[in-house]
């Protein structure tokens, strides 16, 4: 994809009839800057450079468009190949242990986020991995959504990160996220216990055809799991985290309690408490449910 941005950025600039100098002046940068991108040599264009040269070459927004794709090139093998995975995922559960997932951060948060890590380089740095995170978050905007469920333990409400106002929006926008079609949220309390993923954090995409594959990540490593006899564990793991999950509703009141400031333990509902509701939204929502230990839902005819 670098190779690709350069060839775009040196056949824009000879349309232009620019040297490699006078755009390197156009855009504030030296012209040995503009070699190294045209070559796909040196550091990779910041976001910031790449929507100025777009500006200037007048490429309507191809290179910013293109970007994203040469900045994941930083990453490792494995995680390029799941970020390719998830934009192509008609399904993505998501178990989140510490932080809300990247598609449903806001702004602010994802800054917060992002800035606490040690290896950051500065401020540029940031400012490009907000970019890209939230760029990833177009997906649920595209008439191909896919479905999203997210199960947040409740450390992750519980945990401020950055502001008292960033947190607040943060909850108000999971609220927000979690009345639109196709998007389910609910919350792991801790009186739960231990469970199998306490590990770190895990993601389970479904691709076009029903092939499958998780992903798993710690504070320090990330792992890419295709082995489908191993995703299969992985998916019945998930499952009985969303069985002994608040159900949607009351995971929405804790949202909402938490946000006002108001929550206090004491209010999570008893285990049998949450089964009653839980069976009563099944049955309000037409008799979905779980198979046992499967991954799928089904619906119940109703006899005419």
């Amino acid at each position: 994809m670098a190779a690709l941005f350069g060839s775009r950025v040196r056949r824009l600039r000879t349309a232009a009839g620019l040297t490699q100098a006078e755009l390197g002046e156009r855009t504030h940068v030296v012209s040995t800057r503009i070699t190294q991108i045209e070559r796909a040599s040196g550091a990779k264009p910041t976001f910031e450079l790449a929507r100025t040269l777009d500006t200037v070459l007048g490429a309507d927004s191809l290179l910013v468009d293109m970007w994203p794709y040469v900045y994941r090139e930083a990453f490792p093998d494995w995680s390029r190949a799941f970020m390719a995975y998830a934009e192509r995922a008609v399904s993505i559960r998501e178990y989140a242990a510490q932080v809300v997932p990247g598609l449903l951060q806001t702004k602010g948060y994802a800054r917060a986020v992002l800035s606490l890590d040690p290896l950051l380089s500065g401020e540029q740095q940031l400012e490009e991995r907000v970019t890209a995170r939230l760029g990833r978050q177009d997906r649920l905007r595209s008439p191909d959504r896919p479905e999203l469920w997210v199960v947040l333990d409740e450390a992750v409400l519980r945990r401020p990160i950055g502001s008292h106002s960033v947190m607040r929006a943060q909850l108000y926008r999971l609220l927000e996220a979690a009345a639109k079609p196709g998007i389910t949220v609910q919350v792991l309390p801790f009186d739960q216990g231990g469970h199998e993923a306490m590990g770190g954090s895990l993601t389970l995409l479904t691709l076009p055809g029903d092939d499958e594959v998780a992903y798993k990540e710690g504070a320090d490593f990330g792992q890419l799991v295709e082995e489908p006899r191993d995703v299969k564990h992985y998916a019945l793991s998930y499952d009985r985290l969303r069985a002994v999950s608040l159900p949607p509703l009351m995971s929405l009141d804790m949202i909402r309690s938490v946000m006002e400031g108001n929550h206090r333990g004491a209010s999570v509902p008893s285990r049998s408490e949450r089964r009653r509701v839980a069976q009563e939204q099944l049955q309000q929502s037409g008799g979905w449910q779980l198979r046992g230990g499967g991954r799928r839902h089904t619906r119940r005819r109703r006899r005419p």
